[in-house]
């Protein structure tokens, strides 16, 4: 197994948990930042702004993506410029259509070509990438972000389908992508196989890279003796 420091994916946290950020921000394996308005509410943020300066304050070298949460793109595209503005590093999430099925790709077009850096998202099929991704061409750096993690949550294998939409960004050296939603550390390798530039990855996933590499024998003791030492805290008797 190929070690983690070797990985050619970029490995980027998935939160909104300030605390969580910052701490990952210091370890190197960590080259940026994603978060959306489901993750901000998980967290109890109320003042999207002030969060969002907050932490790029701090953390000003590295590429973070901060969504849009209007439904009309009029208003995407008023507070896209608005976000943009917060840094060089920022991101702007739109998704890739509206509650109403709308595609947003006239939308998206006219941002990047005004030089706004884009991270288009919620893309599940290559129908989506095809149309994101002529959208996007030629214009500012743009991320489409396939989200994989939910794919796999319908029966279907992601891998195929992500293999073959790193094939359609790669005609257009702009654009790189993600592999949205992982569902387990095992991604983080199958994203790297298929040549996927980004991974966005939730702490519990992240939690998990020191097992990379483990020995199997040695991870099935230590299961043994987590089943033994619960079994004696909870004063089990038969």
């Amino acid at each position: 197994m190929k070690p983690v420091t070797e990985l050619k994916v970029k490995i980027f946290a998935d939160s909104a948990d300030k605390k969580q950020m910052l701490a990952l921000y210091d370890n190197p394996l960590i080259q940026g930042f994603t978060t959306n308005p489901t993750l901000m509410r998980k967290a109890g943020i109320t003042d999207y702004e002030s969060f969002a300066r907050d932490v790029l304050d701090l953390i000003r070298d590295r590429p973070i993506s901060f969504e849009v949460f209007a439904d009309e793109f009029a208003e995407m595209e008023r507070q896209a410029y608005r976000i943009a503005s917060w840094g060089d590093n920022v991101y702007v999430k739109i998704p890739v259509t509206n509650t109403r099925r709308e595609p947003a790709t006239d939308l998206i077009a006219k941002l990047t070509a005004a030089g706004v850096k884009l991270n288009v998202t919620a893309l599940l099929t290559l129908d989506q990438v095809r149309d994101v991704a002529a959208a996007l061409a030629g214009g500012a750096p743009a991320c489409v972000s396939v989200f994989a993690g939910r794919i796999a949550d319908t029966g279907r294998d992601p891998v195929p389908l992500m293999a073959d939409a790193v094939e359609m960004l790669a005609p257009h050296p702009n654009l790189e992508l993600i592999w949205a939603s992982p569902r387990e550390l095992l991604n983080v390798f199958h994203a790297d196989a298929i040549g996927c530039h980004i991974i966005t990855v939730t702490s519990d996933i992240l939690c998990k890279l020191s097992l990379v590499g483990k020995a199997l024998d040695e991870y099935s003791l230590d299961t043994v003796r987590m089943f033994f030492d619960d079994a004696q805290r909870s004063g089990f008797v038969l």
